[in-house]
């Protein structure tokens, strides 16, 4: 793997992240053309029922032939809403095909890959394929479970508190963390609350702070008639019926926003897969402030569940913690 194929995947991986809101149920897929003059073209994958970031890529980048492609996820090569990709790259003469990871969407697994080498297309599979796997954890996710991944975000003060004693907690971040975790609801397809935080807060929970789309708006239990949150999903089942329901309507990533009893079940029922904390450089100076999470924790440092620091940056005076659980 040279570093021109690095670098060209790079482009592709920048233009993944553009389109992070607008492709769901499909991924965000990005790719770059090389073309042999030395120019760079890309694309993104188009919302729903648009063409793919391949075809994109190609359309931007005009006569091709010779061209070197990189796509961070698998071409497909079936005709859903949109024709095969890797026909379209066959077609247009492209002689090398960069792919970030397979895809393993049963539709394509392999398929893709294997469609380009009949067709005598050098192909490299892998290129970046780590920060790909980072980028497409919440698709890749539910193509293997069938469920959406599950976000959780956390405001807090630098002692571990989410509330005062009187349950306001509005606000302990700055606008700036505000407009930050606005964001990650922009890229979930689903937001969910407990109905205590709906009584206490009142939450719109739409994204409202920036451009895109809002999330389908889950409560765990009922929201009062008038709620800001109306019109929502009530669910009063098991959390893992819950994910088979939303991930059967191709959510990709649920945000659990609260409160302490509602993050508190998740984890203890192995649910959660990341967690984006936002710290405010702020204290309460006791501990009758409310805790990130209500009831039993792990009874000794055994048992503590670990993860990963995947991202950790300033967000204004505030500090956003994103950590991967193994």
């Amino acid at each position: 793997m040279s570093t021109t194929d690095v670098e060209l995947m790079h482009h592709a991986i920048g233009a993944a992240a553009a389109v992070r809101a607008s492709t769901a149920p499909n991924p965000w897929v990005g790719a770059a053309v090389l073309t042999p003059d030395g120019e760079v073209h890309t694309g993104a994958t188009s919302p729903p029922g648009g063409p793919h970031a391949e075809v994109n890529a190609i359309a931007a980048a005009g006569d091709v032939r010779g061209a070197v492609l990189a796509t961070t996820l698998e071409p497909c090569n079936h005709t859903g809403r949109t024709g095969p990709c890797a026909e379209a790259i066959i077609e247009a003469g492209i002689r090398r095909v960069l792919v970030g990871i397979q895809d393993p969407d049963e539709q394509v697994a392999g398929c893709g890959i294997q469609r380009l080498r009949d067709a005598g297309i050098d192909v490299e599979v892998g290129v970046c394929a780590d920060e790909i796997t980072a980028q497409l954890a919440p698709y890749l996710h539910h193509r293997r479970t069938g469920r959406p991944y599950v976000l959780v975000k956390i405001a807090m003060t630098a002692d571990g508190r989410t509330a005062a004693p009187d349950l306001s907690s509005q606000w302990i971040t700055d606008e700036p963390a505000r407009t930050d975790s606005h964001t990650l609801r922009a890229e979930s397809q689903a937001i969910l609350v407990g109905a205590g935080t709906i009584r206490a807060d009142d939450p719109s929970l739409t994204t409202r702070f920036v451009e895109g789309p809002s999330p389908q708006r889950v409560v765990l239990g009922s929201a009062p008639v008038g709620a800001k949150v109306h019109p929502c999903l009530e669910w009063r089942g098991e959390l893992g019926d819950l994910l088979d329901h939303l991930g059967g309507e191709g959510v990709l990533q649920l945000m659990v926003e609260g409160g302490s009893s509602t993050i508190a079940q998740f984890y203890a029922e192995g649910l959660i897969d990341q967690f984006a904390i936002y710290v405010a450089p702020a204290m309460f100076g006791g501990d009758d402030g409310h805790p990130v999470f209500v009831g039993s924790g792990a009874p000794t440092m055994a048992d503590l569940r670990r993860g990963r620091f995947v991202g950790v940056r300033q967000v204004g005076r505030d500090v956003r913690l994103d950590i991967v659980l193994d």
